[in-house]
């Protein structure tokens, strides 16, 4: 089954790529990162569909990162295709985890402040070659309930596609 290498691999993305500051005991910095963005491809793309993915746990979640990212394609000028061929695959992978403040009161003694992270991929592939064309992570502190994550996703999302080679020219 095609799926689970996917999974694996951008979990695999997600988790071996932690910053090396967090390793040597710094705060870990949070940002959008772009590992791979093949303009010229993308250019050329005028239809997506969802591949399956390893979709957050959360349903209600699940289809906010999904709408966020069909509003941020929309806007390029991409259309989402259910059927039929199509010239690009999108997926993504989130992970939620918790980061502990090194440099709060209390970290001495294991104690330190501890705050949720979330972390989002979200990748475009080629339909044909299966090979990536967009690549985008964001890492951020969630400090929204659950029931009150969907601006903070359509923020994140929005900050991602802002990297999106074209952007510039199709906004």
């Amino acid at each position: 089954m095609r799926v689970m290498p996917v999974s694996f691999i951008l979990t695999f993305v997600l988790l071996g790529a932690l910053e090396p500051a967090v390793a040597a005991g710094q705060q870990p910095t949070y940002a959008v990162k772009v590992p791979i963005a093949k303009a010229a491809e993308l250019a050329a793309a005028k239809t997506y569909a969802w591949t399956p993915t390893q979709p957050a746990p959360d349903k209600t979640i699940d289809a906010q990162i999904m709408a966020a990212v069909d509003r941020q394609l929309s806007a390029l000028g991409l259309m989402k295709m259910t059927a039929g061929k199509t010239d690009l695959l999108a997926t993504y992978v989130s992970v939620r985890r918790t980061d502990v403040d090194l440099k709060s009161e209390g970290a001495a003694t294991g104690r330190g402040r501890e705050y949720a992270v979330g972390t989002l991929v979200v990748e475009l592939r080629n339909a044909t070659s299966k090979q990536p064309l967009f690549r985008v992570r964001i890492d951020t502190p969630i400090d929204a309930p659950r029931d009150q994550l969907e601006p903070v996703i359509d923020a994140a999302v929005t900050a991602m596609f802002k990297k999106y080679p074209s952007a510039g020219a199709k906004h």
